[in-house]
């Protein structure tokens, strides 16, 4: 078709329309990024004027705040300025021994609460003022005081690094500030002894876990002991479950062991909820991933049982009871392991557990313990 004069014009006056339309739409970014900047700075600001207020303050970190780097920050703020470091259930933490430790925000509501209580100001960093896991009747939604102030400083979409970093340099703090490290002590924890139960298992990998391990975690009612002693083990990667759905901790560990092939994966898992994707050991032994899985054999859904108390149920009846136990039969963790191609080993007391500790360690590959509890 020639080139006319008219479709020549049209031509040009369509692309200089079209480039005046993405050269609005570039200013309108521009406009759009700026009004953010001004925002997360004015937040900053309010911030850093809290923490030089003298009241009660306390930092709590989420998401990417929880990094080594980030944590190192908050680190050196609390140093300076006395505020305390609280952490709520994120995708992944750094933790161990030379990083900043932020103490959890507890999952059980009352205890939560009462934690909480002292602090007049709170600084969120990575999310939103914390919240009761689940709605219990006459019992408070929100975790800090009705009359704490809170500055949700910066979200999840956010440069968490960058956004510490600026509120370190607002309140004057200098990039090699000194800040409190954990401590090394793993050394120091003791073989356990005595019966198999949360604590003695919690104690034997606290006191064999290698450096630069990755922990994914769905332990539920069982996991706390190892919380505590997490500070001051080797630096380490902490995956946990995040939401209020059961039967994620398998394939945590599955991508972990993908992602990092180099990196031994210890996960802790609670035997109900493995049940929901037990068909990812298949998969470790598949892909020969290094997963090291610990499974906590209570032969309950004690989370479950926990949840029925916590909204005034006490008296469960046959059927109720029926629902939240895993016996009639018991499962057989080492058989559905096998049948999935996963070496497997049942222990029924500590010293049996840390021997097949030892040997899951020691190898490569997938393999399995079932900790069957007393």
């Amino acid at each position: 078709m020639p080139r006319t004069a008219c479709g020549w014009n049209d031509r040009v006056r369509r692309k200089l329309c079209r480039c005046a339309s993405q050269d609005s739409t570039a200013a309108k970014r521009e406009w759009r990024g700026e009004q953010r900047r001004n925002q997360g700075r004015r937040w900053v600001v309010e911030a850093a004027k809290a923490l030089k207020s003298g009241k009660s303050a306390v930092l709590i970190l989420a998401g990417k705040a929880l990094r080594a780097d980030a944590l190192a920050t908050a680190g050196r703020i609390a140093a300076a300025t006395g505020a305390a470091l609280f952490s709520q259930t994120s995708d992944r933490t750094q933790r161990g021994a030379g990083r900043v430790a932020a103490r959890p925000v507890p999952y059980n509501v009352d205890l939560a609460v009462s934690t909480m209580k002292e602090f007049e100001v709170a600084i969120c960093i990575g999310g939103r003022q914390p919240v009761a896991f689940f709605a219990y009747p006459g019992k408070p939604s929100t975790i800090l005081d009705p009359a704490c102030d809170v500055i949700e400083m910066a979200g999840h979409e956010h440069d968490l690094a960058a956004s510490l970093a600026g509120l370190a340099d607002e309140l004057g703090i200098a990039p090699n500030a000194p800040f409190v490290p954990n401590r090394f002590m793993q050394h120091e924890i003791a073989d356990p002894t005595g019966a198999l139960n949360a604590e003695t298992i919690a104690l034997a990998v606290a006191r064999r876990l290698p450096e630069n391990a990755i922990i994914c975690e769905e332990s539920i009612t069982s996991g706390g002991k190892l919380a505590a002693l997490a500070p001051g083990l080797h630096p380490h990667d902490h995956i946990p479950l995040t939401g209020g759905s059961i039967g994620e901790g398998i394939p945590l560990a599955v991508g972990a062991g993908i992602a990092c092939p180099d990196r031994k994966i210890v996960a802790m898992q609670a035997d109900g909820s493995g049940m929901y994707t037990v068909q990812g050991l298949w998969t470790q032994a598949r892909e020969n991933l290094d997963v090291l899985t610990v499974v906590y054999s209570n032969r309950a859904y004690a989370i479950l049982q926990g949840e029925m108390r916590n909204v005034g149920v006490n008296d469960f009846g046959v059927n109720a009871r029926r629902m939240l136990d895993l016996d009639r039969p018991n499962l057989d963790w080492c058989k559905m392991a096998a049948g999935m191609g996963v070496e497997a080993g049942r222990a029924t007391t500590v010293e049996e557990f840390s021997r097949l500790l030892d040997a899951g360690l020691s190898r490569k590959g997938p393999f399995l313990i079932e900790a069957v509890m007393t």
